[in-house]
C-alpha cells in the first residue's frame, strides 16, 4: 500500500507559473467561499508511472493541462482517503497530461500503488474563483433536481471523459437502485448553487 515518508518542500521546477484555473466555466454558479489551509481540492489524477526511474503520469482537472506546475508541493490519495504530502522536484506538460518526478519516488515500482491517486491542493492555495467557476470536487454531494423540481439523487463523483466532465448522480429514492450520468455541460446543468446545496438540470427521470 501507499505510504507517506517525504514531506520537504524542496523544488527546482521554473517559478512564477500562474496558479491553476478551474476546468469548468458555467454562467450561473454560486460558491459559499470556504476556504481552509487544511480542505484539499482534488486537482488532478495520477495516472500511473512514466519510464523506469519513479516519475509519474497525471491528469490535471485544471483549464490547461501546465495548471498544477506552479506548486512546490502535491498532496495524493490512494484509496483510503489519506493525504500525503511529496515535494515536486521537476514536472513538465506531456501532451494533454504531466509528467513528474516527487521525491522519494525513484523507482516504477514506488510509483505502482499511487496509480488512480487523487491529487489535491489546499484550498487556500487556489485562486480565488470567479463569477461562472467552479472546483468540480465542490459539486460531490450536492442534490441534483430537475426543472420539475424532481429530486434526482446527489453527486457521487465527477467523472473526467476528456471532452467534459459528467456527474455520476446516485439515487436515494426508494424503488430507485441506478445512478445517472448527466453530462456537465449548459446543454442539461441549468445552475449549480454550492451554497444552496442544488444542481438544477434538464433531466427526466426515466432517462
Amino acid at each position: 500500500a501507499p505510504s507517506c515518508r517525504i514531506r520537504s518542500r524542496a523544488w527546482s521546477s521554473e517559478p512564477g507559473r500562474r496558479k491553476p484555473r478551474p476546468a469548468h466555466r458555467q454562467p450561473l454558479v454560486k460558491t459559499n467561499g470556504v476556504s481552509g489551509a487544511t480542505d484539499l481540492v482534488v486537482m488532478g489524477r495520477v495516472i500511473g508511472p512514466y519510464g523506469v526511474q519513479g516519475w509519474i503520469k497525471a491528469r490535471p482537472f485544471t483549464a490547461s493541462p501546465d495548471g498544477l506546475l506552479a506548486y512546490r508541493t502535491w498532496w495524493l490519495a490512494a484509496g483510503d482517503d489519506r493525504w500525503c504530502e511529496f515535494a515536486v522536484l521537476e514536472a513538465r506538460v506531456h501532451a494533454n497530461a504531466l509528467v513528474a518526478r516527487l521525491e522519494g519516488m525513484n523507482r516504477r515500482e514506488e510509483v505502482a500503488p499511487w496509480r488512480g491517486a487523487s491529487i489535491g491542493m489546499p484550498r487556500a492555495s487556489l485562486p480565488a474563483l470567479t463569477a461562472g467557476e467552479v472546483y468540480l470536487a465542490d459539486l460531490v454531494g450536492l442534490a441534483v433536481i430537475n426543472r420539475s423540481g424532481v429530486k434526482l439523487g446527489r453527486v457521487g463523483s465527477v467523472l473526467e471523459t476528456g471532452a467534459h466532465p459528467v456527474l455520476r448522480v446516485a439515487a436515494e429514492a426508494r424503488g430507485d437502485e441506478g445512478e445517472r450520468l448527466i453530462p456537465l455541460v449548459p446543454a442539461y446543468v441549468d445552475a449549480i448553487d454550492i451554497a444552496g446545496d442544488r444542481i438544477v438540470v434538464d433531466w427526466q427521470p426515466d432517462y
